[in-house]
């Protein structure tokens, strides 16, 4: 390895998950909180008149954390042949710009240059908050949600599915109904759209009801109807929580004797694959992941990368 591929691998370490024991990753790791508040905060102030007097202060402020935000991309582009060490260069930059962290990085820098104008898109910088889901995205939690929201997609998109049908078959019936009774309120069909989105979702602004009796009644059975819709995404997310922690709980036996570690070279057929995968392919159970000094317990679409240590297990 030449000084330059050591100098982009440290670098790599450092932007990184810091390592508890590596001074240089645990400061920028802070440095990137701290820019992502102030920045955030900036946001916030700029809003109050009062804060006028000081815009050239947050302007300073937002400058400053802006391009502090530009070096990290650039960096990241940069070493991202680590990040995807399956992949090409090429390859890995193009894997990492459509990646959630790449996108989020670029939509929160671009309004600065751009966007400024539009406040709609400058409310986007609030998503770089999801940075700090890059210092714990080695917890359990964060991959529990991900992997339950994935395996549950298709359940999830069809109750979804149905909630829309509801919303617009109760709108297109209550515009039938009370359209000649109050033709300045149902005036269209998204009229009755904005009240069945308020009424299934038990808002209930109160700008647009129904004054008819057929239109109540109607009325009374969207908003029951669509208390029982709306839970279903509910109880479908939290049954896949509860198969989570079950097969958490299975993944460990009483006894792992037979099981053992392997450190995941970057070269490794182990490389980049899921857990998941693993099982599929290999015919081995993963029973615990460390890495970056930190244990997770293994979730079935978490990628094992370079520097991991597992612990492994044979069917």
């Amino acid at each position: 390895m030449s000084i330059s591929d050591k100098t982009k691998k440290r670098i790599f370490d450092i932007i990184q998950i810091g390592k508890k024991d590596d001074v240089p990753s645990r400061l920028f790791d802070l440095a990137i909180v701290v820019a992502i508040l102030l920045n955030s905060s900036v946001l916030v102030l700029d809003t109050f008149s009062e804060m006028a007097k000081f815009a050239p202060i947050l302007n300073v402020i937002e400058a400053v954390t802006v391009v502090f935000f530009c070096v990290e991309y650039a960096l990241r582009i940069w070493t991202a042949e680590y990040l995807y060490p399956n992949k090409s260069k090429s390859g890995a930059v193009i894997a990492f710009l459509l990646s959630f962290d790449g996108i989020v990085d670029l939509m929160t820098i671009l309004p600065f240059f751009y966007l400024s104008g539009f406040v709609a898109f400058r409310l986007l910088r609030v998503i770089r908050i999801f940075h700090l889901f890059r210092i714990n995205a080695a917890y359990d939690s964060f991959n529990v949600i991900t992997s339950v929201l994935y395996e549950k997609r298709n359940q999830i998109f069809s109750s979804v599915f149905i909630i829309f049908i509801l919303m617009l078959g109760s709108s297109i019936t209550m515009y039938s109904v009370e359209h000649e009774a109050q033709p300045e309120v149902f005036q269209n069909a998204f009229s009755g759209i904005w009240w069945s989105l308020s009424t299934i979702f038990t808002v209930g602004y109160g700008d647009i009801y129904p004054i008819t009796t057929l239109g109540r009644v109607l009325a009374i059975v969207t908003t029951i109807l669509g208390v029982g819709v709306v839970a279903i995404p509910t109880g479908i997310i939290s049954a896949g929580f509860v198969e989570q922690y079950n097969e958490a709980q299975k993944a460990v036996p009483d006894s792992i004797s037979a099981a053992k570690a392997v450190m995941i070279e970057k070269d490794s057929v182990y490389c980049g694959k899921s857990v998941k995968q693993l099982k599929k392919e290999y015919g081995v159970n993963t029973l615990v992941i460390i890495r970056e000094g930190m244990t997770m317990l293994p979730s079935a679409y978490l990628v094992l990368n370079a520097g991991d240590t597992v612990v492994l297990e044979k069917e």
